[in-house]
């Protein structure tokens, strides 16, 4: 578990983790509204190489960055069913040639692959409003 006192330290524990990843990979991130998953993803781009300005692709359900590896940045929070989301052509992104990240991923864990990292982003008031407590495991081991 790693602990960050504000956002500049979540981007550089994403940063760190950043160094792991590879073509193919997929990072799902979980944590209530506000937590600072999007933090934690610009983080990840930047040290991929990115220069430009990144957003919660809320709205838009994708992102996409191109940095050292491709980053393609999905936001699921407002599909409904996984079969929605694959209607998209959301599995040709997620077994690209990139890095994909999927914020409120526990939506759509039914069409996950095994092999994934899961980030976990949980506030933790009593200790200050930017507080938060990061775990980061792959599908089964720890990271």
């Amino acid at each position: 578990m790693f602990v960050s006192e504000n956002a500049d330290e979540t981007r550089k524990i994403a940063a760190a983790f950043a160094k792991k990843l590879k073509a193919g990979d997929v990072v799902c991130l979980d944590g209530d509204l506000g937590a600072g998953k999007t933090v934690f993803v610009s983080g990840i781009v930047k040290a991929l190489g990115f220069t430009g300005y990144i957003s919660s692709p809320t709205f838009a359900l994708m992102n996409e960055y191109a940095a050292r590896l491709p980053v393609y940045h999905f936001d699921v929070y407002r599909i409904q069913t996984e079969d929605e989301l694959l209607d998209t052509g959301f599995d040709e992104y997620l077994f690209g040639d990139g890095v994909c990240i999927i914020e409120w991923a526990d939506k759509i864990s039914g069409i996950l692959p095994e092999g994934r990292y899961e980030v976990t982003i949980s506030k933790n008031m009593q200790n200050g409003d930017d507080y938060r407590e990061i775990v980061i495991d792959k599908k089964g081991e720890p990271a």
